[in-house]
């Protein structure tokens, strides 16, 4: 829902900006980049709360249970890069194959959005420069 909002907005706001085309692209990125990292913090706030209560599960190896690890791993986790040094157990496993899932549906929707954005904005004049 938070990125479904900010690129519909974003998509309202964006034609209307008084600066050049490519930079109304750069404010579309980092408008995308601003609601990835606030869905990275939703999910890390879950397992942060997650791994509180013992039943859920845990994240092991190089995690201490504080709130700036459960960051990196969700980072980690919704990027789908998976560096291997968190590893959640339990039942939590779930919710991080959920946000792994998330992060690459969100990412492409991304793209595609900028993409769309930039054959609107970039002429080809825009391109000669």
């Amino acid at each position: 829902m938070i990125h479904y909002e900010v690129l519909m907005k974003l998509s309202k706001v964006l034609p209307h900006l008084k600066i050049k085309h490519r930079f109304r692209v750069a404010v579309g990125l980092i408008g995308a980049l601003m609601a990835h990292v606030a869905e990275v913090w939703l999910f890390a706030f879950a397992y942060y709360f997650l791994i509180m209560h013992e039943s859920f599960g845990t994240i092991t190896g190089s995690h201490d249970g504080s709130l700036m690890d459960c960051v990196y791993f969700s980072f980690v986790n919704y990027s789908t890069l998976g560096y291997g040094d968190m590893v959640p157990e339990g039942l939590i496993r779930y919710t991080a194959g959920l946000e792994a899932l998330t992060g690459l549906v969100l990412l492409a929707m991304t793209s595609s959005f900028l993409f769309v954005q930039i054959q609107k904005f970039w002429s080809k004049h825009d391109l000669q420069e």
